[in-house]
């Protein structure tokens, strides 16, 4: 049975299964209640077992995945469900439970209330299952408490004395107790995880610091990898590139050739190519799309978009349908961040603790009510919009902010293309944009990506990113800064885009299979640069 136990003193294997099916909802429902209609003899017999039932939503082998599609859960059932959803190992399988401990009855009851829910979203369909037959996950734990900064310290120690092999799991949550609480994310069984925190203890001891174990509980994380290399890099150049802070870069917008990055000042509109077209690189991505529709995992009525930005030596090495504007989902939210920090500079919005915590929300939870509220403080969807092709139409070309997030999430309207993306990306490397700190702060939150998490670029890569998920739609545009052995970050630009004409039937499972696209995507690319500039 899954409790709340917080940490005992005791320290990841991928299995495999297929996710539910999406059913109707009124067969599901049916079903369902025909179970129901057998529970009282049932529950009457296993009361004096004190068996206790939770709501089981999907199954999949692919823990990376799984972990996709409880986000989306999150989104979907709300903030009192999505605290009590966890990652379950069965025998051969990851599955994602609400975690009630409640009778059957009660369990089959929510799980109805749900599929209302989840059918509608082609989510698949939820069911009540026994708290038996699988078992809980468990982290090492290194510390748990009021002080953040303390933990901070310690989360820097740990980083390094540790590796980047931990790092890169390593996080800061906040508990129930309104405390935090220091963790590597082993997300595995009690004995194996008992015996990391066993050696990682032996190892930190000189350090003055223990571990331990906890339990999985999905608490809301605060501080990652990528919060921490964010740290590291504040006091240095926008790039430390030369080139880079002495020649700012730009896209310029095609006109009979493909677009390019040039050293020339934002606001310069003389524009010239440098780079040549057809790039091994963009060749390579053509073939890798090309060989996914023949298979079938990209479908025919699905465009795909693909810019890839050398920021080391200025120029655009991959532009594949960049141009045209694209559904944006909350791939639109940075932009909505930046209309309100251009309010904020010019003395008309007051960026206190409240917007901070609704920004946040915003970017690294893709929270919608907090970005309507942004929006809200901004004027509205049209207010938003002036202000980006007032003072940013040079970055923004094909942008349109048109609508609030509408109440299920799923929107359509607001666009932008590929390219707008690269162009802010740029911006925000080269510090061209207002509270551009804060911006990559906020971008560096640790959450779900496509660009980064389930591939095999190496741990210590710096993240900037920003995701957005509709039944239309999957994608991710972010700047991932990745060291070479000669101690050097080379940061480039991704922009990966999925978008499909007609919406998907099964969401769920559209949605993790595209992210996987993606990240396939982004591993090619790595290799390329890896060979460029003899990357770790």
């Amino acid at each position: 049975m899954l409790t709340t136990n917080r940490i005992q003193n005791i320290g990841q294997k991928n299995h495999s299964t297929k996710s539910f099916p999406a059913i109707g909802l009124i067969v599901a429902s049916f079903l369902l209640c025909l179970f129901l209609l057998h529970l009282p003899v049932t529950c009457q017999a296993k009361a004096n077992n004190k068996s206790y039932y939770d709501v089981l939503y999907v199954w999949d082998k692919d823990l990376n995945s799984l972990m996709d599609y409880k986000e989306e859960l999150e989104q979907l059932l709300g903030a009192g469900v999505s605290k009590k959803l966890r990652i379950i190992k069965g025998k051969n399988k990851y599955g994602i439970i609400y975690d009630r401990n409640g009778s059957a009855i009660s369990s089959a009851k929510i799980a109805i209330r749900h599929n209302a829910i989840l059918n509608t979203e082609g989510m698949g369909y939820a069911r009540a299952i026994k708290d038996d037959g699988y078992s809980e996950l468990y982290n090492v734990c290194y510390g748990h408490g009021a002080n953040l900064a303390s933990l901070k310290r310690n989360y820097h120690i740990i980083y390094h004395y540790l590796g980047a092999d931990v790092g890169k799991d390593l996080y800061i949550e906040k508990t129930d107790d309104n405390k935090y609480t220091l963790i590597y994310r082993r997300q595995d069984g009690k004995r194996s995880t008992m015996t990391v925190a066993r050696r990682h203890g032996k190892l930190l001891r000189r350090k003055h610091i223990s571990a331990s174990i906890t339990r999985e509980e999905n608490n809301e994380v605060v501080f990652g990898e990528s919060s921490y290399l964010d740290g590291q890099e504040k006091d240095t150049p926008a790039s430390d590139t030369p080139s880079l802070s002495k020649k700012p870069i730009h896209i310029v917008k095609a006109k009979a050739h493909k677009s390019r990055i040039i050293n020339k000042s934002i606001n310069n509109t003389d524009y010239k190519k440098t780079a040549s077209r057809n790039t091994k690189l963009e060749k390579s991505l053509e073939k890798y799309i090309k060989n996914l529709r023949r298979k079938g995992k990209v479908a025919k009525d699905e465009k795909t978009g693909w810019l890839v930005i050398d920021l080391t030596k200025g120029k655009t090495i991959v532009d594949i349908n960049v141009d045209s504007p694209y559904q944006a989902a909350s791939m639109i939210k940075p932009f909505i961040a930046l209309a309100f920090f251009h309010k904020v500079k010019e003395g008309k919005l007051v960026y206190g603790p409240k917007s901070h915590r609704k920004m946040a929300a915003m970017i690294q939870h893709s929270n919608n009510a907090a970005t309507n509220w942004v929006l809200k403080q901004v004027g509205g969807p049209k207010s938003a919009q002036r202000i980006l092709k007032k003072y940013y139409s040079h970055l923004l070309h094909e942008t349109s902010i048109v609508e609030y997030i509408p109440r299920n999430g799923r929107t359509y309207r607001n666009k932008a293309s590929a390219k707008d993306y690269g162009r802010f990306l740029v911006a925000l490397w080269q510090k061209k944009l207002p509270y551009d700190k804060e911006l990559r702060r906020l971008m560096a939150l640790p959450g779900r990506d496509r660009l980064y998490y389930g591939t095999p670029i190496p741990r210590g890569t710096l993240v900037y990113n920003k995701t957005g998920t509709t039944a239309k739609l999957c994608g991710d545009m972010g700047i991932l800064a990745p060291r070479a052995k000669n101690g050097r970050r080379y940061p480039y630009v991704v922009v990966g885009i999925i978008e499909k004409k007609h919406k998907a039937r099964n969401y769920g499972n559209w949605m993790m299979a595209r992210s996987n696209v993606i990240r396939g995507a982004s591993s090619l690319i790595y290799k390329e640069m890896k060979a460029n500039y003899n990357l770790l």
